[in-house]
């Protein structure tokens, strides 16, 4: 790829991501007006600038299944930071994320002001963090949540963890199962992963100067948050997921874990 054609692409993506700093600054002083949270203004704004996003980013998207309209849960493998915005683009959705994406520069700010959940891993916090959930679910707003903890280079899911799950079954809020996956010739891209030792900047500059990639997302069939408990109901959205990416017959042994 000629250099004039990433220079390109990056002056794309620094001004989608200024423009995205712009409104989300515009975020402060109107919920000081206020007197209040604005979620679902922040919501509908974080869905318009994951739109320009994705589209400042080197992938073919092409989506299958229902977007639903009533509240839910979805429950997502994990590739790559690139998921969030070519999934955040199709719903006005919140996020649960690593504590440690709040430090990243700008981008933390961004998911910070978007509305996503922070969680620290191993700090025991999983009760306080339910009952975050609960409250957001139960608002009538969507949530994101990467169930497998961490990404993984998608030749294979993780094992989906059910600890945060009980927050939909007291709640009463259904499951949305999605499988994204991305592909380069039909076979699955080393170039989208964003796993191990990967940094920001290093990975953004090697996914930017690579060839177009197709992303396929499937919003699979919503799972009955009161059809089991939380360890049935990960296992039961790992096994959809994994035949959608994977298909039936070659699927692992499926396992949930209670964190």
């Amino acid at each position: 790829m000629s250099k004039l054609r990433l220079y390109s692409r990056l002056i794309r993506l620094l001004a989608v991501i200024a423009l995205g700093t712009l409104l989300a600054a515009l975020l402060v002083p109107m919920e000081r007006l206020s007197h209040r949270e604005l979620m679902g203004v922040r919501q509908r704004m974080t869905r318009w600038f994951m739109a320009r996003l994705s589209n400042a980013l080197p992938f073919r998207v092409s989506v299958h299944g229902q977007v639903p309209h009533k509240p839910m849960l979805w429950l997502s493998n994990h590739i790559s930071w690139t998921d969030i915005p070519l999934i955040g683009r199709l719903a006005p959705l919140s996020f649960l994320s690593k504590a440690e994406v709040r430090t990243w520069p700008v981008a933390g700010w961004l998911a910070h002001k978007a509305g996503t959940l922070f969680i620290r891993r191993g700090a025991g916090d999983g009760g306080l963090l339910n009952q975050q959930v609960g409250r957001h679910l139960n608002s009538g707003r969507h949530l994101l949540i990467f169930p497998e903890g961490t990404t993984c280079d998608g030749t294979a899911l993780r094992t989906f963890h059910g600890r945060l799950l009980s927050s939909a079954i007291e709640s009463g809020i259904d499951l949305q199962p999605v499988a994204i996956r991305y592909l380069r010739d039909g076979k699955v891209c080393t170039v989208a992963p964003f796993i191990g030792d990967d940094d920001m900047l290093s990975h953004l500059l090697r996914l930017m100067n690579s060839e177009v990639a197709e992303v396929e997302i499937q919003l699979l069939e919503p799972i009955d948050s009161q059809s089991g408990n939380r360890n049935e109901l990960a296992r039961r959205a790992h096994a959809a997921v994994n035949a959608a990416l994977y298909g039936p017959a070659d699927s692992p042994e499926v396992t949930a874990q209670a964190a």
